[in-house]
């Protein structure tokens, strides 16, 4: 997930999470003690909890990563749409619209989003699986996040999800590996999105948001047909602008990625 999609991510999601019973700070350990018994209560098999959490310590560069995210985000659309839709993205983005326009078109069919508006997600999120998908064991950074108690019951209810992605079979726990908020995959899925949203669109029987094309595409056209996304015009006053909002809530995203997605056909 993008920085700055992540820092209004958590403003909007801040109030709406489950209650979970771990108690933040304190002892670490005895922290991840609790959160073995919530995984094992919420469902998660204990040869799981005991992979995921063996050895497990806390990470203090994603505690730094955090608080330097903490600020106003305060460049204009033009100043940001610059630094981000180049001519290089531009183009490789479109020969992806060719590469990918069987896939895409199945995708369109089945969730009612353009071919133009996932590709341009993709592109803005991980430079089309080819950027940055994060390097950071997914659990070993959410329960650092969850241990601190400035947001505990976000980063328990998404430590429990991303161990729900293990037990399903989807990732590997050595596959699980994510950006400084946990965020996984070509385009950056939080835990509890991926378990919510994704799907198995090449047919073998896992979601797997890291390595299949196939399942990212699918997956993020998903997130958007389920937020209300339908077949017609999505720039900044439209329905579909809107249904946007559950993909990035700050206005600046949502118009960069109309933006991008016009470039990519020409308009």
């Amino acid at each position: 997930m993008h920085i700055f999609r992540w820092a209004i991510f958590l403003g909007a999601v801040i109030f709406t999470t489950p209650t979970y019973a771990a108690r933040c700070g304190g002892d670490f350990n005895t922290f991840v003690s609790a959160m073995a018994a919530e995984a094992q209560a919420a469902g998660v098999s204990q040869a799981v909890i005991a992979q995921a959490f063996a050895g497990i310590t806390q990470d203090p560069a994603v505690l730094a990563f955090d608080r330097r995210q903490r600020g106003t985000f305060n460049k204009s659309f033009e100043q940001y749409v610059s630094t981000r839709v180049g001519a290089g993205r531009i183009n490789i983005g479109r020969q992806m619209l060719q590469r990918h326009a069987s896939l895409l078109s199945r995708v369109e069919q089945r969730f009612g989003v353009p071919p133009e508006i996932v590709v341009a997600i993709w592109g803005l999120e991980s430079d089309f699986g080819k950027g940055d998908i994060g390097k950071m064991p997914v659990i070993r950074t959410l329960m650092t996040m969850a241990h601190d108690c400035r947001r505990t019951e976000l980063f328990q209810g998404e430590l429990l999800a991303a161990l729900k992605i293990v037990q399903r079979g989807d990732l590997p726990l050595r596959d699980l590996i994510g950006a400084f908020a946990g965020e996984i995959g070509q385009t950056q899925f939080l835990p509890s999105s991926y378990i919510k949203y994704g799907v198995d669109f090449d047919g073998n029987g896992h979601v797997d948001l890291r390595h299949s094309v196939p399942d990212v595409l699918a997956s993020t056209a998903n997130l958007l047909h389920v937020s209300g996304f339908k077949a017609g015009p999505y720039g900044e006053g439209t329905a579909n602008f809107e249904a946007m909002r559950e993909w990035n809530r700050a206005t600046i995203y949502r118009k960069t990625i109309g933006y991008f997605a016009d470039r990519l056909v020409g308009r």
